[in-house]
Protein backbone atom coordinates (compact mmCIF):
# COMPACT_ATOMS: atom_id res chain seq x y z
CA UNK A 1 0.00 0.00 0.00
CA UNK A 2 1.53 3.36 -0.65
CA UNK A 3 1.98 5.80 2.31
CA UNK A 4 1.44 9.30 1.47
CA UNK A 5 4.88 11.12 3.18
CA UNK A 6 4.20 14.26 4.62
CA UNK A 7 6.93 17.21 4.89
CA UNK A 8 7.35 18.51 8.65
CA UNK A 9 6.34 21.96 8.33
CA UNK A 10 7.97 24.01 11.38
CA UNK A 11 5.11 26.13 13.77
CA UNK A 12 5.87 28.46 16.26
CA UNK A 13 4.53 31.34 17.79
CA UNK A 14 6.31 35.00 19.19
CA UNK A 15 4.03 37.98 20.91
CA UNK A 16 5.26 40.99 19.26
CA UNK A 17 4.25 44.55 20.65
CA UNK A 18 2.64 46.34 17.70
CA UNK A 19 0.77 49.46 18.06
CA UNK A 20 1.38 49.40 21.82
CA UNK A 21 -0.53 46.12 22.10
CA UNK A 22 0.75 42.74 22.82
CA UNK A 23 0.25 40.89 19.52
CA UNK A 24 -0.03 36.67 18.79
CA UNK A 25 1.83 35.92 15.64
CA UNK A 26 1.87 32.07 14.32
CA UNK A 27 4.61 31.53 11.76
CA UNK A 28 4.85 29.21 9.46
CA UNK A 29 7.82 28.12 8.03
CA UNK A 30 11.53 27.47 8.82
CA UNK A 31 12.10 31.65 8.76
CA UNK A 32 12.02 33.78 12.29
CA UNK A 33 13.25 37.39 10.69
CA UNK A 34 12.14 38.32 7.55
CA UNK A 35 13.68 41.86 8.28
CA UNK A 36 16.95 41.08 8.92
CA UNK A 37 17.37 38.10 6.45
CA UNK A 38 18.94 38.77 3.80
CA UNK A 39 20.13 35.29 2.21
CA UNK A 40 18.83 33.39 -0.26
CA UNK A 41 17.12 30.92 1.75
CA UNK A 42 14.23 34.02 3.01
CA UNK A 43 11.08 33.63 1.36
CA UNK A 44 9.52 35.23 -1.65
CA UNK A 45 6.50 35.54 -0.61
CA UNK A 46 4.36 35.92 2.53
CA UNK A 47 0.89 34.44 3.31
CA UNK A 48 -1.08 36.50 5.51
CA UNK A 49 -3.77 35.42 7.32
CA UNK A 50 -6.22 37.81 9.35
CA UNK A 51 -6.30 36.81 13.03
CA UNK A 52 6.66 47.02 17.30
CA UNK A 53 8.80 48.44 19.19
CA UNK A 54 8.28 51.13 16.64
CA UNK A 55 4.78 51.46 15.81
CA UNK A 56 2.62 54.24 16.88
CA UNK A 57 -0.14 53.72 19.50
CA UNK A 58 -3.46 53.56 17.89
CA UNK A 59 -6.55 54.83 19.03
CA UNK A 60 -9.37 52.23 19.91
CA UNK A 61 -6.91 49.49 19.11
CA UNK A 62 -10.09 46.87 19.41
CA UNK A 63 -12.53 48.88 17.36
CA UNK A 64 -13.40 48.32 13.54
CA UNK A 65 -10.59 51.10 12.21
CA UNK A 66 -8.10 50.35 15.39
CA UNK A 67 -7.74 46.56 13.78
CA UNK A 68 -7.50 48.03 10.34
CA UNK A 69 -4.79 50.17 11.35
CA UNK A 70 -2.89 47.26 13.82
CA UNK A 71 -2.97 44.98 10.68
CA UNK A 72 -1.51 47.42 8.23
CA UNK A 73 0.96 48.44 11.01
CA UNK A 74 2.67 45.05 11.45
CA UNK A 75 2.82 44.83 7.53
CA UNK A 76 4.85 47.81 7.22
CA UNK A 77 6.83 47.65 10.32
CA UNK A 78 7.59 43.43 10.49
CA UNK A 79 7.32 42.64 6.48
CA UNK A 80 10.28 43.64 4.18
CA UNK A 81 8.75 45.79 1.69
CA UNK A 82 9.72 43.97 -1.24
CA UNK A 83 7.86 41.11 -0.63
CA UNK A 84 5.21 39.57 -2.09
CA UNK A 85 2.13 39.17 0.01
CA UNK A 86 -1.29 36.69 -0.33
CA UNK A 87 -3.81 38.09 2.01
CA UNK A 88 -6.27 35.57 3.32
CA UNK A 89 -9.04 36.88 5.55
CA UNK A 90 -11.87 34.72 6.81
CA UNK A 91 -15.35 36.83 7.59
CA UNK A 92 -14.45 40.36 9.32
CA UNK A 93 -11.11 39.42 8.25
CA UNK A 94 -12.62 40.33 4.57
CA UNK A 95 -13.58 43.38 5.63
CA UNK A 96 -10.22 44.04 7.11
CA UNK A 97 -7.90 42.68 3.48
CA UNK A 98 -10.32 45.13 1.54
CA UNK A 99 -9.24 47.70 3.63
CA UNK A 100 -5.50 46.72 3.34
CA UNK A 101 -5.60 46.98 -0.16
CA UNK A 102 -7.79 50.34 0.10
CA UNK A 103 -5.47 51.83 2.64
CA UNK A 104 -2.08 50.44 1.27
CA UNK A 105 -2.15 50.07 -2.72
CA UNK A 106 1.64 50.23 -2.16
CA UNK A 107 2.19 46.68 -0.72
CA UNK A 108 2.41 43.57 -3.38
CA UNK A 109 -0.30 41.68 -2.66
CA UNK A 110 -0.54 39.65 -5.50
CA UNK A 111 -3.95 37.89 -4.64
CA UNK A 112 -6.47 38.17 -1.78
CA UNK A 113 -8.86 35.89 -0.76
CA UNK A 114 -11.85 36.48 0.82
CA UNK A 115 -13.95 33.37 3.03
CA UNK A 116 -17.34 33.86 4.08
CA UNK A 117 -16.95 37.35 3.42
CA UNK A 118 -18.63 39.77 6.08
CA UNK A 119 -17.78 43.06 3.56
CA UNK A 120 -21.83 44.49 3.96
CA UNK A 121 -24.83 44.88 5.72
CA UNK A 122 -23.65 42.57 8.70
CA UNK A 123 -26.58 43.81 10.69
CA UNK A 124 -29.62 43.17 7.85
CA UNK A 125 -28.03 39.44 8.12
CA UNK A 126 -30.20 36.73 9.52
CA UNK A 127 -27.45 36.48 12.11
CA UNK A 128 -26.98 40.32 12.44
CA UNK A 129 -30.59 41.13 13.12
CA UNK A 130 -30.24 38.83 16.30
CA UNK A 131 -26.49 39.98 17.37
CA UNK A 132 -27.05 43.92 16.77
CA UNK A 133 -29.41 44.53 19.66
CA UNK A 134 -27.15 42.02 21.99
CA UNK A 135 -23.89 43.48 20.79
CA UNK A 136 -25.10 47.01 20.54
CA UNK A 137 -27.14 47.89 23.42
CA UNK A 138 -27.62 44.66 25.61
CA UNK A 139 -23.67 44.39 26.22
CA UNK A 140 -23.55 46.48 28.88
CA UNK A 141 -25.51 44.74 31.11
CA UNK A 142 -23.47 41.23 30.56
CA UNK A 143 -20.54 43.20 31.64
CA UNK A 144 -20.80 43.25 35.13
CA UNK A 145 -21.73 39.71 35.62
CA UNK A 146 -19.22 38.47 33.05
CA UNK A 147 -16.35 40.11 35.46
CA UNK A 148 -18.08 38.64 38.47
CA UNK A 149 -18.67 35.41 37.18
CA UNK A 150 -15.17 34.50 35.24
CA UNK A 151 -12.63 36.47 36.85
CA UNK A 152 -12.68 34.42 40.30
CA UNK A 153 -12.80 31.33 38.46
CA UNK A 154 -9.49 28.95 38.95
CA UNK A 155 -7.76 28.70 36.12
CA UNK A 156 -8.22 24.23 36.28
CA UNK A 157 -12.53 25.11 36.25
CA UNK A 158 -11.95 27.54 33.17
CA UNK A 159 -9.76 24.77 31.56
CA UNK A 160 -12.50 21.80 32.62
CA UNK A 161 -15.22 24.20 31.64
CA UNK A 162 -13.86 24.89 27.87
CA UNK A 163 -13.02 21.68 27.69
CA UNK A 164 -16.73 20.73 28.17
CA UNK A 165 -18.24 22.81 25.73
CA UNK A 166 -15.56 21.83 23.30
CA UNK A 167 -16.74 18.39 23.40
CA UNK A 168 -20.14 19.28 23.17
CA UNK A 169 -19.58 20.66 19.57
CA UNK A 170 -17.22 18.17 18.77
CA UNK A 171 -14.56 20.32 18.34
CA UNK A 172 -11.34 19.16 18.36
CA UNK A 173 -9.24 20.14 21.44
CA UNK A 174 -6.35 22.18 19.72
CA UNK A 175 -8.75 24.51 19.49
CA UNK A 176 -8.66 24.82 23.58
CA UNK A 177 -7.99 28.66 24.24
CA UNK A 178 -7.78 29.59 28.14
CA UNK A 179 -8.51 33.43 26.44
CA UNK A 180 -11.77 32.46 25.76
CA UNK A 181 -13.21 32.67 29.18
CA UNK A 182 -11.10 35.79 30.13
CA UNK A 183 -13.63 39.00 30.93
CA UNK A 184 -11.19 41.34 29.19
CA UNK A 185 -11.41 38.81 26.13
CA UNK A 186 -15.03 38.70 25.72
CA UNK A 187 -15.10 42.60 26.50
CA UNK A 188 -13.18 43.75 23.90
CA UNK A 189 -14.78 40.56 21.45
CA UNK A 190 -17.96 42.31 21.83
CA UNK A 191 -17.19 45.84 21.51
CA UNK A 192 -15.52 44.93 18.15
CA UNK A 193 -18.39 42.99 17.10
CA UNK A 194 -20.52 45.82 17.97
CA UNK A 195 -18.96 48.40 15.58
CA UNK A 196 -18.88 45.67 12.70
CA UNK A 197 -22.94 46.44 12.97
CA UNK A 198 -22.47 49.46 13.04
CA UNK A 199 -19.88 50.16 10.67
CA UNK A 200 -19.88 47.04 8.11
CA UNK A 201 -22.72 48.31 6.07
CA UNK A 202 -22.14 49.34 2.18
CA UNK A 203 -20.34 47.10 0.23
CA UNK A 204 -16.97 48.76 -1.15
CA UNK A 205 -17.60 48.49 -4.84
CA UNK A 206 -15.03 50.90 -5.28
CA UNK A 207 -12.23 49.26 -3.95
CA UNK A 208 -13.40 45.73 -5.46
CA UNK A 209 -13.32 47.49 -8.68
CA UNK A 210 -10.00 48.37 -8.57
CA UNK A 211 -8.45 45.38 -7.50
CA UNK A 212 -10.96 42.60 -8.85
CA UNK A 213 -8.24 40.55 -10.71
CA UNK A 214 -6.23 39.58 -7.72
CA UNK A 215 -9.61 39.22 -5.65
CA UNK A 216 -11.48 35.42 -4.84
CA UNK A 217 -14.98 35.61 -3.05
CA UNK A 218 -15.66 32.55 -1.36
CA UNK A 219 -19.88 32.43 -0.46
CA UNK A 220 -21.37 29.89 1.83
CA UNK A 221 -24.77 28.26 0.21
CA UNK A 222 -26.57 28.62 3.79
CA UNK A 223 -24.23 31.37 5.84
CA UNK A 224 -26.37 33.58 8.41
CA UNK A 225 -23.72 36.02 7.84
CA UNK A 226 -23.90 36.85 4.49
CA UNK A 227 -27.05 35.16 2.81
CA UNK A 228 -26.52 33.70 -0.84
CA UNK A 229 -28.52 36.74 -2.14
CA UNK A 230 -25.45 38.86 -1.15
CA UNK A 231 -23.93 36.03 -3.41
CA UNK A 232 -26.05 36.53 -5.77
CA UNK A 233 -25.75 40.71 -5.82
CA UNK A 234 -21.68 40.27 -6.72
CA UNK A 235 -22.38 37.86 -9.05
CA UNK A 236 -24.22 40.62 -10.75
CA UNK A 237 -22.30 43.39 -9.92
CA UNK A 238 -18.74 42.12 -10.70
CA UNK A 239 -19.71 39.02 -13.39
CA UNK A 240 -16.16 39.33 -14.35
CA UNK A 241 -15.01 38.30 -10.89
CA UNK A 242 -13.79 35.22 -9.15
CA UNK A 243 -16.94 34.61 -7.11
CA UNK A 244 -17.42 31.23 -5.97
CA UNK A 245 -20.58 29.43 -3.43
CA UNK A 246 -19.74 26.70 -1.63
CA UNK A 247 -21.15 23.57 -2.65
CA UNK A 248 -19.69 21.32 -0.03
CA UNK A 249 -22.04 22.51 2.23
CA UNK A 250 -19.28 24.01 4.84
CA UNK A 251 -20.42 26.45 7.56
CA UNK A 252 -19.35 29.78 8.23
CA UNK A 253 -17.25 28.80 11.51
CA UNK A 254 -15.25 26.31 8.97
CA UNK A 255 -12.16 26.45 11.26
CA UNK A 256 -14.31 24.08 13.96
CA UNK A 257 -14.79 21.39 11.71
CA UNK A 258 -13.80 22.03 8.31
CA UNK A 259 -10.21 23.85 8.66
CA UNK A 260 -8.47 21.14 6.39
CA UNK A 261 -10.97 21.06 3.73
CA UNK A 262 -10.68 24.77 3.50
CA UNK A 263 -6.79 25.10 3.32
CA UNK A 264 -6.98 22.38 0.28
CA UNK A 265 -9.11 24.31 -1.47
CA UNK A 266 -7.23 27.36 -0.92
CA UNK A 267 -3.72 25.54 -1.65
CA UNK A 268 -5.18 24.57 -4.83
CA UNK A 269 -5.92 28.25 -6.02
CA UNK A 270 -3.02 29.40 -4.97
CA UNK A 271 -0.96 27.07 -6.87
CA UNK A 272 -0.88 29.17 -9.86
CA UNK A 273 0.22 32.37 -8.48
CA UNK A 274 3.05 30.21 -6.43
CA UNK A 275 4.22 28.34 -9.87
CA UNK A 276 4.80 32.05 -11.13
CA UNK A 277 7.43 32.94 -8.09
Amino acid sequence: MDSEIKEEIPVHEEFILCCGVETQVLKCGPWTDLINNHSSTRPKLLIFIIPDPNAEEIKDIYGVRGQVEHKLAFLRTQVPKEMKLVVIGHSIGSYFSLEILKHAPELPVIRSILLFPTIERMSESPKGRFATPLLCWLRYALYVPCYLLLKPWPEKIKFLAIRMVLQMMDIPREFLCMNMLEPFCLVNAAYLGSQEMREVVKRDDETIKEHLPKLIFYYGATDSWCPKEYYDDMKKDFPEGDIRLCEKKIPHAFVMSFFQEMADMVADWLKDDLSKM
